[in-house]
């Protein structure tokens, strides 16, 4: 799939803006992420943290969740901002890979600077997807 500049700066402003909302009073490391599905909705979401660490949710799963609760699993690319341009957990990429090796990953800093376009499949390499259980 090929974006254009104007798709990538729209999803990453996305990532941008909603990251203001993150919950992060532990790490103060907040992440942004906006996922855009293939219908063209563009759904976001934060990392939420929690005194329980393990009980944090990442913003690329809660904007993955959140289209899926909305009855969208096919999406084309997902954006990710943090403050260095860090990249997504195991845990993400799991998720990511559930729903297509194709997605393009944007990985930007805080600034919205981009620092890595990639496929879910480039980020997970052999990834455990749902093909493996038939």
């Amino acid at each position: 799939m090929n974006l254009t500049n104007d798709e990538r700066r729209t999803l990453i402003q996305a990532a941008v803006e909603i990251r203001k909302r993150a919950y992060v009073p532990y790490s103060n490391y907040p992440v942004g992420a906006a996922v855009r599905t293939k219908t063209g909705k563009i759904y976001t979401g934060v990392n939420v943290e929690n005194a329980a660490y393990p009980h944090t949710m990442c913003a690329e799963r809660v904007a993955i969740f959140k289209a899926v609760s909305e009855g969208e699993t096919e999406f084309d690319v997902v954006a990710v901002v943090t403050n260095n341009g860090g990249s997504p957990c195991g845990g993400c990429r799991q998720v990511m890979a559930e729903f297509g090796l194709d997605t393009i990953v944007l990985i930007a800093d805080g600034s919205g600077n981009l620092k890595k376009e990639m496929s879910v499949a480039e980020l997970l390499p052999e990834a455990f997807t749902p093909k493996h259980l038939q």
